[in-house]
């Protein structure tokens, strides 16, 4: 018998033999993450059951060997292997009563027969993998050539160094006519037999072993026999007959003629037979049950994820789809909807150059129950904008640095974040708003936050329309300093008339808790804590060509280097927030800072000056998408 099922995400296919044949590898496999090896569970026939004599019950069979060991690698690959399985010990005469044993050279293990209950007044049972129980009044119970230390748990595996795998001594009933004339039980390959002195019932068989390998449902396997009934009902298989063991025939009084024949272990468990009731004669003992091989092995592996698309990973109870790119996420569960939490970010503006205002972020989404209908949903992801340009000793209105892209995801639109402004050139407005540029009344002004302000989002839903701040206003006086872009946490912040230092961008947004895998690097640092995204980008600074400038959205610093196009790299050391770019107060440096990809954060505004060759604001850090359900 085939069987495939499932296990959690691995697939498994069974070959159950119930009588001897074959197990034949064609061909092993070519997946890497499907291994070779293969989990064997085999047992050993089942003794039979003892006859009886006048005034008391025949001993129950013992199990066969019960052998489970997983992770076996074949030992000659692809070939055929034959499998011989345990016949159950017959029923008649005085000998012959042992189980059979089960092999195969797939395996370096046997698996022994259970020894036969004992017959006949004093009648010992015999050895066996387990062994069968005694007979009224001195018979001894035959030993366990088995580990008698089974636990009790499902799929078990057996002791490695025991060539018999699991198994029980049968039990020995008390000498002379206080033990009622009954039977004892055999033993099983998960405990012992017993033998009953109250009520006059007889013992009963040891309790066999569970193991799911055959089809995923877990089976007893490998129960004693029940003992013979010298007057009362015959005993079972213990824990109410699991494994297979006969249970022993019953009697109704001495006075009443004889007992009826005991139970038969059943076919492919290895179990014991029953010991035959009070009076019945030698011809009448039963059989154990034939023993059993099983090979399982992997054949295809389920993902544990509902749906495809993006990098997937999985943290605290949740799988976690990340789009850093543009994609498709599409919904395969079966479900009519899948409820998904959901993060979208529009990409970040670029930052302005000459006294440039700092990029804004793009604009912020967050809703934890989000149905996502079956089938492919687009997936857009909004490219962080460009960095303005100025050319070396250029003075001409030129443009401000270039909005971030919109991200897209189940008819939800982000906006992307507006270009920093420039002495020349306006901010733009975006998600959230560039940062207003330094010196001149005329580009001063933030650009304005598409979908309006919403500076107090924390650890909750957004509305529809997301988070996003206006960018500052840029000094025109004093300083000159640029303005911050606006961040989805936070507006951007003005330029200080006191000096020439540029201003930091609005604060970020810090990252549900379901997206805060340690193992993954989304989100970026602020306050020295993890997985801030969405930052504003910082001003540049204004004459006298300061050596400071404002950081971007957050408010802790991070060490990191960036080159530009075109520029020696390192281009500039200096530092980051949130993954937003700072502004820049080196009038020789090319660059001022890029934000980091997947941020959506903007990108850093120039200070005062031009460098030979021309400088560039910062570039906008590129949006993502996160999606998230129950794994």
């Amino acid at each position: 018998m085939i069987s495939d099922y499932t296990v959690g995400p691995v697939v498994y296919r069974s070959h159950t033999f119930t009588a001897s044949g074959a197990f034949t590898v064609n061909t092993l496999s070519q997946n890497p993450n499907i291994p070779d090896n293969i989990d064997v569970l085999s047992i050993g026939g089942g003794g039979a059951g003892g006859y009886t004599g006048p005034n008391y019950g025949g001993g129950g069979g013992g199990a066969g060997g019960l052998h489970y060991r997983t992770g076996l690698s074949l030992p000659g690959g692809a070939n055929s292997y034959p499998v011989v399985i345990g016949a159950g010990g017959n029923s008649g005469g005085s000998s012959g009563h042992t189980g059979g044993t089960t092999s195969s050279p797939l395996v370096a293990f046997t698996a022994a027969g259970g020894g036969r209950g004992g017959q006949g007044a004093a009648g010992n049972g015999q050895n066996g993998a387990s062994g069968g129980a005694g007979n009224y009044n001195g018979g001894t119970a035959g030993a366990a050539t088995g580990a008698a230390a089974h636990p009790g748990a499902i799929d078990i595996t057996s002791p490695t160094p025991n060539a018999d795998g699991w198994g029980n001594a049968g039990n020995t009933p008390p000498a002379g006519s206080g033990n009622n004339g009954d039977g004892s039980g055999g033993g099983g390959a998960g405990g012992a037999g017993a033998f009953q002195t109250a009520p006059k019932n007889a013992g009963t068989g040891g309790v066999g072993a569970r193991y799911t390998i055959v089809n995923g449902d877990a089976t007893y396997y490998a129960g004693g026999g029940g003992g013979g009934a010298h007057n009362g009902p015959g005993g079972v298989s213990g824990a109410g007959g699991n494994g297979g063991g006969g249970a022993g025939g019953s009697n109704p009084g001495p006075a009443s003629g004889e007992g009826t024949i005991g139970e038969n272990g059943a076919a492919g468990t290895g179990g014991g037979g029953g010991g035959a009731g009070n009076k019945k004669g030698a011809a009448n003992a039963t059989a154990g049950g034939s023993g059993l091989f099983v090979v399982r092995y992997q054949i295809a592996s389920v993902p544990t994820q509902k749906a495809t698309g993006g990098s997937i990973s999985h943290f605290g109870g949740k799988t976690i789809h990340t789009f850093t790119s543009t994609g498709d996420f599409d919904n395969i569960s079966g479900d009519d909807l899948l409820s998904c939490e959901v993060i979208i970010l529009g990409g970040g503006g670029g930052g302005g150059c000459w006294q440039g205002g700092g990029g804004g972020a793009g604009r912020f989404y967050r809703n934890d129950n989000v149905n996502i209908s079956p089938g492919p949903q687009a997936v857009t992801i909004g490219a962080g904008g460009q960095g303005s340009f100025r050319p070396e000793g250029g003075y001409p209105e030129i443009n401000p640095g270039e909005n971030g892209t919109n991200s897209v995801f189940n008819s939800t639109t982000m906006a992307g974040g507006g270009g920093g402004g420039e002495y020349g050139g306006n901010a733009l407005a975006g998600g959230s708003g560039g940062g207003g540029a330094g010196h001149d009344t005329t580009y001063a002004p933030g650009g304005a936050a598409t979908g309006g302000n919403l500076v107090a989002v924390t650890n909750t839903d957004t509305p529809t329309s997301g988070a996003g701040n206006a960018g500052g206003t840029g000094d025109a006086d004093g300083g000159h300093s640029a303005a911050g872009g606006g961040g989805a946490g936070g507006l951007g912040n003005n330029g200080p008339a006191s000096d020439s230092n540029g201003a930091p961008g609005g604060l970020g947004i810090r990252l549900p808790s379901t997206f805060r895998n340690p193992d993954a690097t989304v989100g970026y640092i602020s306050n020295g804590v993890q997985n801030f995204v969405g930052g504003g980008g910082g001003g540049g600074a204004g004459p006298p060509n300061a050596n400071t400038s404002g950081g971007g959205g957050g408010a802790a610093q991070t060490p990191n280097t960036k080159s530009g196009p075109g520029m020696p790299s390192p281009e500039i050391t200096t530092y980051e927030w949130a993954g937003a770019g700072s502004g820049n107060g080196d009038s020789s440096a090319k660059r001022a800072r890029s934000a980091q990809v997947n941020s959506g954060s903007g990108g850093g505004g120039n200070g005062y000056g031009a460098a030979a060759g021309g400088i560039w604001g910062g570039n906008g850090g590129s949006g993502i998408v996160l999606i998230a359900y129950p794994t």
